[in-house]
């Protein structure tokens, strides 16, 4: 039975690589894309996720989000997707056009019809699900499981404890960890492990179909923004894990742990503080390694189905 997911994302080179995963896996069902406000503004992101889906020929609908953070002052990460969010290739303008349907409606109205069914799946900042939490909290039960991207346990990337997912939108993410999801977090301890290599960025550029070969030449523009910031050898993709993991969880490990948030530190401020010593009882699953080898063949072998 496939696994009936709403993917919530700031395309973003690695949520492309995520988007077309969920699009074209047996294993899954992508009923819905909603964009937030992330890696760019949410124009941007919104653009992207309209583009990726039409050059996928996935029929998806594709909805806005928060265009920006509950409290904080919005950030963006063009240092490492460019100025639109999705650079290093030319991406034809878009056809289609977003829903008209607010999206927590949406939401609201899919969990209801299919109760125990739905996981959401958040790749971004996660304004979009606080507002879901915060307007329908009788329905935050009826969510199968939320699969997060964010987070870190042993370091950020924002900052020396922040994530950028989280630290783009903390009171958010406290509010997530809080909310009662059963809930599942993929952060950059695990990530960081799921590197792609230029040589196999490669092997997807020379692939047939034109948006595969070009999420490769996509990513060979990540692949080096991330050498330029973090002189890392290989480009981590981030949020593709926790498409991988709804396709095969057995190529990850896990460890259940309490966590939450930090809004006030001033050096921690969007920190996951992670209680690694179980004194208190778990509201989280974090996965903390990864069989790349196994990764990289789940990839591969659901890209080459585009044609």
């Amino acid at each position: 039975m496939k696994k009936k997911i709403i993917l919530d994302c700031d395309p973003g080179h690695d949520d492309a690589v995520a988007i077309l995963l969920a699009g074209i896996a047996e294993e899954i069902e992508l009923l819905g894309i909603v964009a937030v406000a992330g890696n760019s503004y949410l124009k941007n992101t919104v653009r992207n996720a309209l583009i990726l889906t039409e050059m996928a020929n996935l029929n998806v609908p594709v909805f806005k989000g928060s265009d920006k953070p509950l409290l904080r002052k919005q950030i963006v990460a063009p240092d490492i997707h460019g100025e639109s969010g999705l650079e290093g290739a030319n991406l034809p303008k878009p056809s289609k056009m977003p829903e008209n349907k607010n999206y927590l409606e949406y939401m609201a109205e899919t969990i209801t019809n299919n109760p125990d069914e739905i996981t959401l799946v958040a790749v971004g900042p996660l304004t979009n699900i606080a507002k879901f939490a915060l307007n329908y909290p009788n329905l935050v039960p009826l969510v199968k499981e939320l699969v997060i991207m964010g987070g870190g346990i042993e370091f950020g990337n924002v900052t020396p404890r922040a994530e950028f997912n989280i630290y783009a939108d903390p009171e958010a993410a406290q509010i997530v960890f809080n909310a009662g999801f059963n809930l599942t977090v993929f952060p950059l301890d695990v990530t960081h492990k799921a590197k792609i290599y230029m040589d196999e960025i490669k092997e997807i550029q020379k692939m047939t179909s034109e948006i595969v070969s070009k999420m490769g030449i996509l990513l060979e523009f990540f692949h080096q923004t991330y050498y330029d910031v973090f002189k890392i050898k290989g480009a981590p993709l981030h949020d593709p894990c926790t498409i991988a993991y709804l396709i095969n969880p057995d190529i990850f490990d896990f460890k259940e742990y309490y966590a939450q948030v930090e809004t006030k530190g001033e050096l921690t401020y969007g920190e996951t503080v992670v209680d690694y010593w179980h004194l208190k009882e778990p509201n989280s699953k974090w996965a903390l390694n990864i069989n790349r080898e196994k990764f990289i063949e789940l990839l591969f072998e659901n890209l080459k189905k585009y044609n």
